[in-house]
């Protein structure tokens, strides 16, 4: 399947989601969130997506599970790694597409774990790529990641980042990728007009955007309020503190329904939602 098929896919079902097309359960998280279950229903064509996963960050791959495809016809079964880091890239190509400046080329990336090259290139789909920096603990990781990458995108210029401060710093756009509790950078080090992305934190007790930009930003979109206030500890804790008003988010398919002016910050949090199972798995199927 290619990422743009899956993008595709992806801004189909939200727009579905916020028609009211999906029976949408909150997400069922046992040990800590280490075992994780995601179900949805699509009414329209009577099919059923669940997906069963354990995370362990100090195990490779970190995600191990499977994901159901049910529908009148029969059932699909496949891997979760795959499937999930192909939605996963694929929602943020959506949201990209939507929030970030057309003329967008210069993507940083925090993290070059199993989601990184997914995001790359959902990314590049988008906003074709002149330049990819990345910054991760382990420089060899990222090293490795770029090398992975060349012969996909040959005309961008690809570096290794010693920090993640000055991997950001002259980005158009950014992608978090990590298991981090903390922010990554702050908000100064970011030009005036960039589109952020996040998708590693699913915990309370996790962060990589700093409160000053979900402050200030002129948009934040979460894939669903609800899962966001439940999971995304940025958000929590931007809510909480008084920093970042609960009215002032935005759910991505009532986004794309209405899309807000490109202009200046904008983020997107994603926690992940089981209808980006259900659009990838259905076409599988």
């Amino acid at each position: 399947m290619t990422m743009p098929a899956a993008i595709d896919a992806v801004r189909e079902a939200f727009i579905g989601l916020t028609a009211g097309e999906f029976d949408l359960p909150p997400r069922h998280a046992f040990s800590d969130s280490r075992s994780l279950v995601m179900a949805v229903h699509h009414r329209p064509t009577g099919s059923t997506a669940v997906k069963v996963v354990s995370i362990e960050v100090e195990r490779d791959p970190v995600i191990a599970g499977t994901v159901v495809f049910s529908h009148p016809d029969g059932q699909f079964v496949t891997d979760a790694v795959p499937l999930t880091t192909l939605r996963t890239g694929a929602v943020v190509g959506v949201a990209t597409d939507l929030l970030a400046e057309e003329d967008a080329s210069h993507l940083a990336l925090l993290g070059a774990g199993a989601q990184a090259a997914d995001q790359v290139r959902a990314v590049h789909s988008v906003r074709p790529l002149k330049k990819l920096v990345v910054f991760n603990r382990n420089a060899k990781k990222a090293e490795a990641l770029l090398e992975g990458l060349r012969d996909e995108l040959p005309d961008t210029v690809m570096d290794v980042a010693a920090g993640a401060e000055e991997a950001v710093e002259s980005a158009d756009v950014v992608c978090c990728a990590t298991a981090s509790t903390v922010p990554l950078f702050s908000c100064a080090a970011l030009k005036e007009r960039v589109h952020v992305n996040a998708i590693g934190s699913y915990r309370p007790v996790m962060r990589e955007l700093p409160q000053e930009l979900l402050a200030t930003a002129e948009v934040v979109v979460v894939d669903q309020v609800e899962a966001a206030l439940s999971e995304a500890g940025e958000i929590i804790r931007a809510v909480n503190s008084g920093v970042l008003r609960l009215e002032a988010l935005v759910e991505l398919g009532a986004a794309l329904g209405n899309p807000p002016l490109r202009q200046g910050r904008t983020v997107f949090k994603s926690v992940g939602v089981a209808v980006q199972d259900w659009a990838v798995a259905r076409l599988l199927a």
